[in-house]
């Protein structure tokens, strides 16, 4: 029988409150760490320590009790002057609280915990006996990143450019490589539409350091998504309120449904059905907004985990990082926040490893030694933009072009055809990496990869700037929800698609005599800018039996191109359904329309990259 048996919801009440305290409690040993005689921030961490604890042997989980009970008398020494704060005793202290939280992924599998290293015990009494030399527990060394299963990282190495992997990448035009299978392509509307379910979005994982004391192993936690939600109650009243508005107009509805059905067809009766419909049109829309705010979280409860990240990353890597938040209380769907860990890590500890400079280079360049990475989030209408910025050293384009080249991921006629954004781009390869030492912070090429998939799964965009000798700035934009996806409805024959509306710059006519052949590929000048034309019939296969008539300008993350279709039907709100046992790449799911056709939701980025037939001139004329 379990430990914990009986208590399982005292249990998950415990880890969710623990679990929010020991984070603050991370946060506020950071700023500890710039102001140590700030006495009000150590009562603070001590009454957040001496709670979990309680909480802890209500519980009776031993193990946690005698490690928090050991750290909570060092916080007390601290307060109440018995010890002056070292660098050497937040070591040790990160590494207790680093454990604890170890302890908590075990009890949240119902397990009680191990009971915690002797080496830190060992640190930890020596500190507190008042040993001027406590035993030094070397934070631990931050987990690599770890591979994604279904992606291809390793770079081509031995086989000559692989130009491929450059185009899916910068320009969309040719495939690169995939691991898994070829699916078929989508069939013609002679049968019924066969849509697939958009491709899984990947386990949110939690790969931040765990500072624990050596010679224990590092080991990665993988966090359980959160199945619940909290809610302020004032938004469930509006909810409830408006569901009551809303039965009183069916109500209304049903009324005059059975007076027309009477025969009762006059002017009053008719502008009393409009009435209705109207009213009703408001209510479900602002119950649609009432029920999407209950699903928005501040971004704080996830920013709130990388003040530490970049401390520990920051110290082992020797240099002197603050890591700046602003933005905390800008809101985003729940379910956006978990997919967003991954990324913001990984983008967090380049900021930290490769972006900014050691104390040596930034004295030598006469800039502060301390160096500032900002985390940012804001809103900007129907979108969150989130910025990461640091002050180091930048990027330099053509340096990314030459390791490019020696890792044998573009020619060198690929190379000069790049300008300043695209070699920037060239950071999103599978196994492109600046360093030429593998560490266990970085090296293997996989990192940004997988950040810009995992952004693009979101419905986002990430794109990049850098200035050399002052920094880099990295901005994402994402929709404030995935649930409703605003789109642009086009047709290719009768059969309406939808593409995201946020890749759409514009639309414009085709002119057949306006399209020329450059590289044995269809473009289109448009305000002096050479596009590639891709039709969408040869993207997702189907025979094109007729010259397409207008053309969408779409911007993805890293490519800007014309989508050749045939018509356009407008502009819609829709919610997309993941549909299953079919599942052809290309489609992120399907919708409904207004007169209850079916409309396939495109997946674009992915269409380009699988997609392997070249747009010609000639099928155009």
């Amino acid at each position: 029988m379990s430990h914990f048996a009986g208590m399982e919801e005292l249990l998950q009440d415990f880890l969710t409150e623990a679990g929010e305290l020991l984070a603050d409690v991370d946060n506020k040993l950071v700023e500890l760490e710039k102001r140590p005689d700030d006495k009000a921030l150590l009562n603070d961490i001590f009454r957040g320590f001496h709670t979990i604890k309680g909480g802890a042997g209500f519980l009776n989980v031993n193990e946690l009790v005698e490690l928090c009970h050991r750290t909570e008398n060092l916080f007390d020494k601290l307060r109440t002057g018995g010890l002056t704060l070292t660098p050497e005793i937040m070591d040790v202290i990160m590494n207790s609280t680093g454990v604890v939280r170890d302890m908590f992924g075990s009890l949240s599998q119902s397990q009680l915990p191990k009971a915690a290293d002797p080496a830190l015990l060992t640190a930890l009494d020596a500190v507190l006996s008042g040993n001027a030399h406590p035993v030094h527990v070397a934070p631990t060394p931050v987990a690599p990143q770890a591979t994604p299963q279904h992606r291809e990282t390793t770079a081509p190495v031995g086989n000559g450019p692989d130009w491929n992997a450059l185009h899916g990448a910068i320009t969309g035009e040719v495939v690169a490589k995939h691991v898994e299978p070829a699916a078929p392509a989508i069939e013609p509307p002679a049968d019924a539409p066969r849509p697939s379910a958009p491709a899984s979005m990947m386990p949110s994982t939690e790969p931040m350091a765990r500072a624990k004391p050596a010679p224990v192993t590092p080991t990665v936690q993988v966090a359980a998504k959160e199945t619940t939600i909290r809610v302020d109650t004032s938004r469930l009243d509006m909810v409830l309120n408006l569901s009551g508005e809303i039965g009183l107009t069916k109500n209304r509805l049903t009324c005059l449904r059975a007076n027309i059905l009477q025969g009762k067809t006059d002017g009053d009766t008719l502008k009393a059905l409009d009435e209705a419909v109207s009213s009703l049109d408001l209510l479900v829309g602002d119950l649609q907004n009432a029920v999407m705010k209950t699903r928005m979280q501040p971004i704080g409860r996830l920013f709130q985990k990388y003040p530490r990240l970049a401390r520990d990353l920051a110290r082992q890597l020797g240099k002197d990082v603050e890591l700046v938040i602003t933005g905390e209380e800008t809101e985003i769907d729940k379910t956006m926040i978990e997919d967003l860990n991954d990324p913001l890590v990984h983008l967090v500890r380049n900021a930290v490893d490769h972006g900014v400079e050691s104390t040596d280079e930034r004295r030598a360049a006469g800039k502060p030694l301390k160096s500032l990475v900002k985390l940012s989030a804001q809103q900007a209408g129907d979108h969150i933009i989130l910025e990461i910025a640091d002050d180091g050293k930048g990027m330099r384009p053509d340096a990314l072009r030459r390791k490019a080249l020696e890792k044998g991921l573009i020619d060198l006629e690929a190379a000069n055809s790049l300008d300043d954004r695209q070699s920037l781009n060239l950071i999103f390869l599978p196994g492109f990496s600046t360093k030429d030492q593998i560490s266990d912070v970085s090296g293997r090429g996989v990192g940004m990869d997988v950040v810009r998939t995992n952004i693009q799964k979101l419905n986002g965009r990430i794109d990049i700037s850098s200035q050399v000798g002052h920094g880099t700035t990295i901005t994402i934009s994402l929709p404030l929800t995935l649930a409703i996806l605003p789109v642009l409805v086009v047709r290719l024959g009768d059969q309406p698609f939808a593409v995201p509306l946020s890749m759409v710059r514009e639309i414009i006519p085709i002119n057949p005599k306006e399209i020329q052949q450059v590289s044995g590929r269809a473009t289109m000048v448009v305000r002096d800018e050479v596009l590639p034309v891709r039709s969408l019939a040869d993207l997702i296969g189907w025979p094109r039996n007729a010259t397409p008539a207008f053309g969408v300008l779409m911007q993805t993350t890293v490519t800007t191109f014309i989508l050749a279709i045939d018509g356009f039907l407008g502009r819609d709100d829709v919610v997309i359904k993941p549909l299953h046992d079919i599942k052809p790449r290309g489609i992120a799911g399907a919708t409904l329309s207004g007169d209850g056709l079916v409309v396939l939701v495109l997946d674009i980025e992915e269409l380009l990259n699988m997609n392997t037939v070249e747009t010609r001139a000639a099928m155009f004329v």
